[in-house]
C-alpha cells in the first residue's frame, strides 16, 4: 500500500533543492541525482549554499570529532560531581509486523530498508552521565504542583505551521535542555532528532511525587531516528512516544532513578517513512511495525565521581580489598503524589486537547454505553490516534480537540479509538466480543474510519476521514448537495460537519433505540 493521505502523514516529497528549474537542471547535471540529494537535505535555508553551519554534520561525521556546546561542557567540567550509570536495552523490530512484510516487501529496494535490518543493538549499550545534566527535567517555578504540566521542549508545530521536511539526514545540534535528551537518544542509535517533522513535538512533563529533598517526574518525549545515510534516500523511524520517569533531588545533585521506554502494550508501535524514486518525483513509503523493548535505565543511584575523606582528601574508590566502596542511600518518604496512570493521563493532556475526552477502550466503551444509555463514538484507525505511530493527525489536531465537539462528545456519547490489528486479533481470540469486532471491521475503509454505533455495536453511522477531509476543505456552500450540512452556528467547517455527523448519528439511533 501505498502512503496515506497527507493529512494522515504530512508531506511526501523531499524540499525543492533550487529556486528556479534551470538552476536544479544546472545542479543535477554537476553533482548527480545522489550528489543533489545529498546537497538539498544539508541546505536547510533552500538558498544554493552550504553554510558552515549547515556543513557541521558532514565534516562531525568525516573527522569523528563531535564539539560540546559550551552548556553541556560546564557539567562535564565539574569533577566532584555525581554520576549516573545507564544501561541501555533493545531489541529489533520485529520485521513480520510490518505490513508490507505481508507480500514479501516486493517493490522494495533492499537498500531501502537496510538501516531498519543493521540495527539490532543499542549504539551505546552504557553511559554515564552527571546527574546534574538531568536538571533539564526539573519544574519551572510556576509548575510546582503535582500533575500540573509543563513542556520541557516545546512543540514549535500545528496543522497551520505544517510539518518539517522529510529529505534530512543529519540531526541539528541540539540546545539547551535538548542536550540530554539527546544524549539519552544517542545511546540507541547515533541520529536521534529530538524534534519530529510532526506536531506534537517535544517533551511534556509532570511532577508525580513530592518529597522534602526529591521530586518524582514523570515525562512524555516524541523524538524520531533517521536510520539511513547519503547515498541511500532518508528512511525515518518513528516510535509512538517515549515515557518514562527520573527521581532526583530538588537541586538536581543526586539522581535515585532514572527510566525511559517506549511503550510495547500496543500490537504496532512503531512508524516507518522513507523516501523512494527519483529525486525530482520522489514519493514516501509508508509502514507501521512492533517493537518489542526499547528503554534505558539507570543501574542504581547517581554516586560522587570523586570521593573525599573527612580532612577533604580524595580517597579510593575501593576498600582495602578492592571491593567498591558501597554508598548508603536514605529512604525517600513521599510527602504527596498522584499514580503513574494520573500523571500519565495529565501529560497526554497537554499534547492532545483532543484527550479531554475520554475514550475508554474497545470493548469496555460498550459496556459503558450499555449502562448509561448512550450511543459509542468510535474511531478505527491503522495507527494509533494518541500517539506518533501513524496516527490521524489532522483529524485529531482540528475538529476532536474543538471545544463543541469535545462538549457535544462528553455530553452525549462514549468514546473509543482502535487499532484495525487489534480488531483483527479480537475476531480470532475473544467468542465474547468477536461479534463486536466484525461490525466495526466491515465498516471499515482505510485509513481511518469514524463510526457511532449502538450499545450492541451496530454501526447506524460512519463516514471515512479522507472523505470528511474532502468535504470540509470547500467553501460551505459548494456542498449544499452534499449529505451535510452545515450548521450557522460555526464559522469553522470542519467543526460544524462533524457536530452534524454525530447529531445525525443520534438521530438515526432513535428508531434502534425506542424498538
Amino acid at each position: 500500500r501505498n502512503a496515506p493521505s497527507d493529512w494522515i502523514h504530512g508531506p511526501s516529497s523531499p524540499a525543492a533543492c533550487s529556486k528556479e528549474p534551470w538552476q536544479a537542471e544546472t545542479a543535477l547535471k554537476s553533482l548527480g541525482n545522489e550528489g543533489l540529494f545529498l546537497f538539498s537535505s544539508l541546505d536547510v535555508n533552500n538558498d544554493l549554499y552550504i553554510s558552515p553551519e549547515e556543513f557541521k554534520p558532514i565534516a562531525e561525521k568525516l573527522t569523528g570529532i563531535v564539539p560540546v556546546s559550551s552548556s553541556e561542557e560546564e557539567e562535564v567540567l565539574d569533577p566532584s560531581g555525581e554520576t549516573l550509570s545507564i544501561v541501555a536495552k533493545f531489541q529489533p523490530l520485529l520485521m513480520e509486523t510490518m505490513t508490507k512484510s505481508k507480500d514479501g516487501f516486493l517493490g522494495i529496494s533492499h537498500t531501502a530498508l537496510s538501516g531498519l535490518r543493521n540495527w539490532t543493538a543499542p549504539a551505546s549499550p552504557l553511559s554515564v552521565i552527571f546527574a546534574r545534566q538531568f536538571k533539564a527535567f526539573l519544574p519551572p517555578k510556576n509548575k510546582l504542583e503535582l500533575a500540573d504540566p509543563w513542556w520541557i521542549i516545546p512543540s514549535e508545530l500545528n496543522i497551520f505551521t505544517g510539518y518539517l521536511p522529510n529529505n534530512r539526514f543529519y540531526p541539528p545540534a541540539p540546545k539547551g535542555k535538548e542536550i540530554i535528551i539527546h544524549k539519552l537518544l544517542s545511546m540507541f542509535h547515533p541520529r536521534p532528532f529530538v524534534k519530529t517533522r510532526f506536531a506534537p513535538q517535544g517533551a511534556v512533563a509532570c511532577i508525580q511525587a513530592i518529597a522534602e529533598f526529591y521530586y518524582k517526574i514523570a515525562f512524555r518525549i516524541h523524538a524520531e531516528f533517521q536510520l539511513n545515510e547519503p547515498p541511500q534516500f532518508p528512511f525515518w523511524f518513528s516510535p509512538a512516544q517515549f515515557t518514562g520517569y527520573i527521581v532526583l533531588s530538588k537541586d538536581s545533585s543526586h539522581v535515585r532513578e532514572f527510566k525511559l521506554f517506549v511503550p510495547n502494550n500496543r500490537s504496532l508501535n512503531v512508524d516507518m517513512e522513507w523516501l523512494y524514486g527519483a529525486l525530482e518525483n520522489s514519493n514516501m513509503e509508508v509502514d507501521i511495525g512492533y517493537l518489542p523493548q526499547m528503554e534505558l535505565e539507570s543501574l542504581r543511584p547517581s554516586v560522587p565521581s570523586v570521593i573525599y575523606d573527612e580532612n577533604g582528601n580524595v580517597i579510593d574508590s575501593r576498600d582495602p580489598e578492592g571491593e567498591p566502596i558501597q554508598f548508603i542511600f536514605e529512604e525517600i518518604t513521599w510527602q504527596r503524589e498522584i499514580s503513574w496512570e494520573e500523571a500519565v493521563s495529565r501529560i497526554e493532556v497537554a499534547m492532545y486537547p483532543f484527550k479531554k475526552v475520554s475514550y475508554l477502550p474497545f470493548t469496555e466503551a460498550f459496556d459503558r454505553a450499555k449502562s448509561e444509555s448512550k450511543l459509542v463514538h468510535s474511531i478505527l484507525l491503522w495507527g494509533a490516534l494518541d500517539d506518533q505511530s501513524c496516527s490521524g493527525r489532522t483529524l485529531r489536531e482540528t475538529v476532536l480537540e474543538s471545544s463543541p465537539i469535545l462538549a457535544f462528545l462528553n455530553q452525549s456519547f462514549i468514546s473509543t479509538w482502535s487499532l484495525v490489528k487489534e480488531l483483527e486479533d479480537l475476531q480470532v481470540k475473544d467468542e465474547v466480543n468477536s461479534k463486536l469486532a466484525d461490525l466495526h471491521l466491515e465498516k471499515y475503509n482505510f485509513p481511518v474510519e469514524i463510526m457511532i454505533c449502538l450499545p450492541n455495536g451496530t454501526v447506524v453511522h460512519h463516514i471515512n476521514a479522507n472523505y470528511f477531509l474532502d468535504i470540509t476543505s470547500v467553501k460551505p456552500e459548494e456542498v449544499q448537495s452534499s449529505i451535510f450540512s452545515f450548521s450557522t452556528s460555526f464559522e469553522d467547517p470542519s467543526t460544524a460537519t462533524y457536530l452534524q455527523f454525530l447529531k445525525e448519528g443520534l438521530q438515526k439511533a432513535k428508531p434502534f433505540l425506542q424498538a
